[in-house]
């Protein structure tokens, strides 16, 4: 186990990109031509993005930075973010404004968080505040830490998802402790539901219950690395990691358990069965699987009329798939999918659709890109 701080705001210059479009066609079935403009790159693993309502970007990166990045490409370090677990999976994860982010200013982060008992998933908040060219986190602050604790760098989760009544939907890895994912008392493999303050949110399933976590919404998840809100219904889908295949798209419920590692539709990597098959009385099936995996992460539902043809649809990015699956979704079903991006031949880490109603894309290597889809 290591530690690495986040590098100082001093030992980092800006660096200034030009946005520089590089266009790719989709397939004919796809039904409108679209391309892509680098807006910035030389991003070091960027995790997630989000964007501030007078303009630019925030990006974080898997080592520990967070990066704000104007609409010329420019970046600047923001400082300010807690101190990360780098190892394998582990570091600064997703980036959330709060719902009121244009009177409060205030950013929520998931991060690894190291500690004797190993790291695990935690939630930051402060506030963003303008620094000369770019900004600074004040008034930091973790306010909750996960007990998904454990050694290594696998399976952390995490991804920020604040529903329509202004709660904040989390979601922890199991940390590779696949048993720790049936256990309501552990923050392994679950989705959470919290406060803005961090705190178990009212009406939780588990509240009050002996030996269950009252943070938990659901249980029985593996790696979820997704999560976004349905503008149809309301309701928080996630998206995770299967082991080898399996990955799953789910509509989490309160209370409910997501199977794993009891239920499977993959096997174990050295080809092993996975627990008791694919279904079990008690344990909810997903919305949609795939085998072989493609390593999901990131989504948003398109709702922007600058894609006609897409009205309705999920985008999910693939990391070992390397494209952006485009699921055609007929209420809460998928009823047909397109590989799409397939010639960019990137990891795709994060898919989200701007406040300007463009799809925007992270890539996820040491030189990775942030890209606008353009129709």
């Amino acid at each position: 186990m290591h530690f690495r701080k986040k590098a100082t705001f001093a030992a980092i210059a800006a660096s200034f990109l030009t946005a520089v479009p590089v266009v790719f066609f989709l397939p004919a079935e796809a039904q409108s031509s679209t391309r892509l403009e680098t807006v910035a790159e030389n991003l070091t693993h960027p995790w997630s993005v989000a964007f501030l309502p007078e303009g630019g970007y925030l990006v974080t990166e898997r080592d520990g930075l967070l990066k704000f990045v104007s609409e010329d490409g420019s970046q600047v370090v923001v400082p300010g973010t807690p101190e990360v677990f780098a190892q394998g999976q582990g570091g600064l994860l997703d980036i959330a404004l709060s719902p009121g982010f244009d009177i409060d200013k205030t950013v929520y982060l998931t991060f690894s968080e190291g500690g004797p008992e190993g790291a695990g998933t935690s939630l930051f908040r402060a506030k963003l505040v303008p620094d000369g060219a770019g900004y600074r986190l004040d008034n930091g602050e973790t306010v909750f830490s996960g007990n998904n604790r454990d050694y290594g760098g696998r399976h952390f989760g995490s991804r920020l998802a604040f529903a329509p009544d202004g709660t904040l939907f989390m979601t922890v890895g199991e940390r590779g402790d696949r048993d720790r994912a049936q256990d309501p008392s552990r923050h392994n493999g679950s989705v959470l539901r919290l406060t803005v303050d961090g705190k178990p949110a009212p009406g939780n399933p588990f509240l009050g219950r002996e030996g269950f976590r009252p943070e938990i919404w659901s249980i029985g998840h593996r790696n979820p690395q997704a999560a976004a809100i349905s503008p149809a219904t309301g309701k928080l889908w996630t998206v995770e990691h299967g082991a080898r295949g399996g990955d799953e798209i789910n509509i989490p419920e309160a209370g409910k358990n997501y199977g794993w590692p009891v239920i499977s539709y993959g096997r174990h990597y050295s080809g092993g069965k996975i627990g008791e098959g694919t279904s079990k009385p008690g344990m909810e099936q997903p919305v949609h699987y795939w085998d072989p995996s493609i390593a999901p992460s990131g989504m948003a539902f398109v709702t922007s009329p600058k894609y006609p043809d897409w009205q309705g649809d999920l985008l999910v990015g693939a990391l070992a798939g390397r494209h952006l699956a485009k699921l055609d979704l007929e209420g809460d079903r998928v009823v047909s999918e397109e590989k799409l991006l397939q010639d960019l031949g990137e990891r795709i880490r994060d898919v989200r659709q701007g406040g300007d109603g463009y799809v925007y894309l992270l890539t996820d290597s040491d030189e990775g890109r942030l890209l606008r889809l353009l129709p």
